[in-house]
């Protein structure tokens, strides 16, 4: 093969150019070690002869491409006796018919060294034709360095060549490849992955000639905020020359639709870009099958293991391929014990056919399966990878009629979570979405009951539309004293962008009361918000000097948020530190006020690129009864951050009670108190423990303190799903799936007898994420499955003595032993049915242990790991 006085690679007319060829393939986590690594190679001999040359220019020219003798082996040769190749022929692996259809030459028109077409045979396996598309791929190269678009296998892709007097060099930028192929991910940096792929491709040349031609293409993926969910492939192309003889010459023409007829009049061009293609399976369930040999893992008692999840995870990759008549059968045959989890699992599949069955199967105009519609909700709402098809779905359902007010108010608040998202990917313009947009604004302007009011603002706490501040300010200064905080907590979800210093100076009125008394909790809200928003040095002295003017727990509680900023390195504690050099802000008397509210965060873990924090705040009333706490978990990877949960306790209006004298503007309020919950950056509908005073004292002679449900059920966080089209021909595949099963309750007791109030909060959840890695070529495949699992507990409880003042106030967070698993299972397989497999498992738990939740017991919570020692297990199936 000469590179002559062409643009590109030239075959020299009578020669027949014998090569071989090898393409293999290594899959491993990342570590580089062969011994490690599971994968195969495709060898064979390969023919390559000049057909043709246009009579107007050496650059058009037709070559043929045969493969022989082709051959199947590991590429690690120590599996030995474990070979799944031993013993075999290659017509055995790769089937007569694949065979003969691998070796029938293939025909490839170049005109400047690029590939103008690409002919064969019609109706060969799409998956053969797809390796000799690799082979064929090599062939085009430019003698010149430069950068431009080439089509070959992996698509329409830049490309960049560096020439050198010994060789050329074909850096091929991967991310750049226009090709259909499915796929999806989830958007979320830190529920998201980080791949990486590179193509370098080098011609060696020698005296004018290209003797060798070698190709490496790498894939790497990663789990952004669990890294040891790790996977790469290597892939790798080898073709080099041989020997030449004589052929039988140039065929004579001007045409070269004629020469190819000639040749062989089946002929056909087909595209050179990869083709789709699906193994068949054999011997898989059926939908209905799987569902029967997974459903009893997800009955509600085991829904506390990680088994649950796993079934979860594996029916969703199911119910992907499943037709929606398939999908309605089992919703329809299910109990009512486990169809809560089946609707868990029908919505998150997130495709055509799922969303319209669970659609047709569910009634909103019926009141006996709320907890269905709720589940449903909660799935949407937790959705990896949502589309306009399911927001548009919702919006209608939100215009039709509904058996309970909870569940519309719920559809609406799971609008506004969607927007949000569709918005994040790129969405924002959607027709859906707009939609959606003007439903939540004009909803908010034009509702007049306070019930309508709440909604619409928490749809809008979760869509976090810019257009929707001015009404946000609206309701958060003007609004009566729930609204107005629900308003205030809406703002303070917005990016630093979003608080300009009309906003600022919004909420500076509020917090220090300049037109109208607010209730503490709107003013706190109001002064977190300036704090967090690059706080001015007169905003924070400002605050700073309110500090001993203020209703005595609101004293406290401010100072604690104060010293909770310098503590732990906030972004405001620069600003704060200049301001507490003049002694008017920073002297005994203003922070040595007593109380017991109080504001802590602290590190749950802490890693060089990773963080997981946990904060806690308490307000109390001046009479010592709950107002409001407010309990938050954040995971950060790098500056990115998720707010994983959030649960707020509030109360208010219970002074009565105990004979006590209110706070200023909160002298009639009616008594109240609810839990509302954010679970990974989505704002659920709050739960009401009791609302008035009827429904108080009802509730407290029975006598009943029974947790309330805030959100059950499993969800699938993390979803990435990647096919690719390697160079070589051969199809990968790099999913990841990361789901939970959670059960947060809530609860709220109080004593008159004793005169003692407690709140409990507890959170248990299932986790497990699973990473599989697959190459396949229709007659082999090799994988590997990676994973870990957990099970875990938190738990909060605020315990308080109010006989006398100052009142006793015990607080406890506590985190159970978390057992903590992880697994790797590769393999390598024929398609019929022959494998080889790997197994490894490890354990170790951690530690259970308190957290501190006040500054005057600060040391962090210090997790202990036992490693258990790990197992493994190699050998057939």
């Amino acid at each position: 093969m000469s590179k002559g006085h062409t643009t590109g690679l030239s075959l020299n007319n009578d020669r027949l150019y014998k090569l071989t060829y090898s393409t293999e393939v290594f899959l491993d986590r990342g570590k580089g070690n062969l011994q490690d690594s599971v994968g195969y190679r495709i060898s064979s001999n390969v023919d390559v002869v000049l057909l043709w040359r246009s009579p107007d220019g050496d650059d058009n020219q037709l070559i043929q491409i045969t493969m022989k003798d082709v051959n199947v082996e590991n590429v690690n040769q120590q599996r030995g006796e474990k070979s799944i190749f031993k013993g075999k022929k290659s017509s055995q692996i790769i089937r007569k018919e694949n065979l003969e259809a691998m070796q029938r030459p293939v025909l490839l028109h170049l005109i400047h060294g690029k590939i103008k077409e690409f002919y064969s045979y019609q109706n060969e396996p799409a998956a053969i034709e797809n390796l000799k598309r690799g082979l064929a791929s090599l062939f085009q190269m430019q003698l010149s360095s430069g950068t431009t678009n080439e089509a070959d296998i992996s698509g329409d892709c830049k490309v960049t060549y560096q020439a050198h007097q010994d060789k050329v060099t074909k850096i091929k930028a991967l991310d750049s490849c226009k090709i259909e192929r499915a796929g999806f991910t989830t958007p979320h940096q830190v529920l998201g992955v980080t791949s990486k792929a590179t193509s370098v491709t080098t011609y060696k040349i020698e005296d004018s000639f290209v003797v060798a031609v070698l190709s490496e293409e790498i894939h790497a993926l990663r789990l952004n905020f669990l890294q040891s969910i790790a996977g790469k492939i290597v892939s790798r192309q080898k073709l080099e020359l041989k020997t030449t003889e004589a052929s039988l010459g140039l065929k004579p023409g001007k045409q070269v639709a004629a020469i190819i007829k000639a040749v062989d009049s089946k002929y056909t061009a087909i595209p050179i870009v990869g083709q789709v293609f699906q193994s068949k399976c054999k011997g898989c369930p059926s939908l209905s099958e799987h569902w029967q040999s997974i459903r009893k893992h997800l009955q509600p008692d085991n829904l506390s293991k990680a088994e649950a999840v796993r079934s979860f995870l594996a029916f969703i990759k199911h119910l992907r391929m499943a037709k929606k008549e398939e999908i309605l059968q089992i919703l329809k045959a299910e109990n009512k014990e486990v169809l809560p989890q089946l609707v868990d699992a029908v919505t998150s599949a997130q495709t055509p056919d799922s969303l319209d069955a669970i659609l047709d199967f569910l009634d909103f105009k019926s009141a006996e399966s709320v907890i269905l519609q709720e589940r449903f909700l909660y799935a949407c709402a937790f959705a990896s990878h949502p589309d306009e098809e399911l927001l548009r779905a919702l919006i209608s359902k939100f215009k039709g009629s509904f058996g309970s007010n909870d569940i519309r108010e719920s559809v609406m608040i799971i609008i506004g979570a969607l927007v949000r998202k569709l918005c994040q990917n790129e969405g924002c313009k959607l027709k859906g979405v707009v939609e959606a947009k003007k439903l939540i604004l004009a909803g908010l302007e034009k509702a007049g009951k306070k019930e309508d009011i709440m909604m619409y603002l928490l749809a809008l706490k979760n869509a976090r539309l810019p257009e929707g501040i001015p009404l946000l300010l609206k309701y958060t200064e003007t609004g009566e004293g729930p609204i107005s905080h629900l308003a205030a907590t809406a703002l303070q979800r917005y990016d630093v962008p979003f608080i300009t210093d009309d906003v600022k100076k919004t909420m500076n009125r509020i917090y220090h009361q300049n037109r109208k008394i607010h209730e503490k909790t709107v003013r706190t809200t109001a002064a977190a918000i300036i704090l967090k928003n690059n706080p001015s040095y007169m905003e924070v002295k400002n605050i700073l000097l309110s500090i001993g003017e203020l209703p005595k727990e609101m004293n406290k509680y401010m100072l604690s948020i104060v010293q909770d900023i310098l503590r732990f390195e906030m972004p405001a504690s620069k600003m704060v530190r200049q301001v507490l050099k003049e002694m008017v802000a920073h002297n005994y008397d203003r922070f040595s006020k007593s109380g017991s509210s109080s504001a802590y965060t602290g590190y749950v873990e802490r890693t060089s690129h990773s963080a997981s924090t946990y904060s806690l705040d308490i307000l109390y009333s001046g009479s010592g009864i709950l107002r409001r706490s407010n309990l938050n978990i954040f995971q950060y990877i790098e500056k990115t951050p998720l707010h994983g949960i959030q649960v707020v306790i509030e109360a208010q209006g219970l002074e009565a009670l105990i004979a006590a004298t209110p706070d200023e503007g909160e002298e009639n309020l009616d008594s109240y108190a609810g839990l509302s919950a954010l679970l990974f950056d989505v704002q659920l509908r709050p739960v009401t423990f009791f609302n008035g005073y009827s429904d108080l004292m009802s509730k407290m002679l029975s006598a009943s303190s029974d947790p309330m449900s805030v959100v059950k059920g499993l969800l699938l966080l993390i979803d990435h799903s990647q096919e690719l089209q390697l160079q070589s021909g051969l199809k990968a595949n790099m999913d990841v799936q990361g789901g939970l099963a959670i059960d947060i309750t809530g609860a709220m007791e109080f004593s008159l007898w004793y005169r003692e109030s407690k709140t409990r909060v507890k959170n248990r959840v299932s986790v497990l994420i699973t990473g599989d890695i697959t190459v396949d070529s229709s007659f082999v495949k090799a994988g590997l499955e990676i994973g870990a699992e957990t099970e875990a507990g938190l738990e909060f409880i605020s315990t308080v003595q109010f006989s006398q003042y100052p009142f006793l106030v015990c607080l406890q967070m506590d985190k159970e032993d978390v057992p903590y698993r992880q697994f790797e299972t590769k393999y390598e397989r024929l398609s019929t049915g022959r494998g080889y497999v790997s197994r490894k498992r490890k354990e170790s738990l951690i530690g259970g242990c308190e957290f501190p939740l006040h500054q005057e017991n600060s040391d962090m919570c210090k997790v202990v790991f036992a490693p258990q020692p790990e197992s493994s297990s190699s050998g057939w199936f």
